[in-house]
């Protein structure tokens, strides 16, 4: 991952855990994709994608997770989720960042 994404990730956790959330893993990796925070909001366990866009030439962060995007998060979540006993409620988050500008927490980003 370059420096830029280190960065936001770093930005987006700040974030979050200033609005009470817990780090449960960051950048969980298997053969499906990589969720970049797991993290827990009371006792829902919440699956974070992190995107920042600086030039919007390309579109703005949100238009960067693509239908094939959501569709890898999603089997990396079943794939962290297979190895428990009792599955807790979740949902799927995204932290937006533009143009170095205030984070955009976006809650149920999916939908799922």
């Amino acid at each position: 991952m370059n420096r830029r994404g280190v960065q936001s990730e770093d930005e987006a956790l700040r974030f979050l855990r200033r609005k009470g959330l817990m780090l449960e893993e960051r950048n969980y990796t298997c053969r499906l994709g990589e969720i970049d925070l797991v993290m827990r909001d009371g006792a829902i366990l919440v699956f974070v994608e992190v995107r920042m866009r600086r030039n919007h030439s390309f579109g703005a962060a949100a238009e960067s997770i693509t239908p094939r995007k959501r569709a890898r998060l999603l089997a990396a979540a079943r794939h962290y989720l297979a190895g428990r006993r009792a599955l807790p409620a979740c949902r799927f988050d995204a932290v937006l960042i533009d143009n170095d500008g205030a984070p955009e927490w976006i809650k149920d980003a999916f939908g799922e």
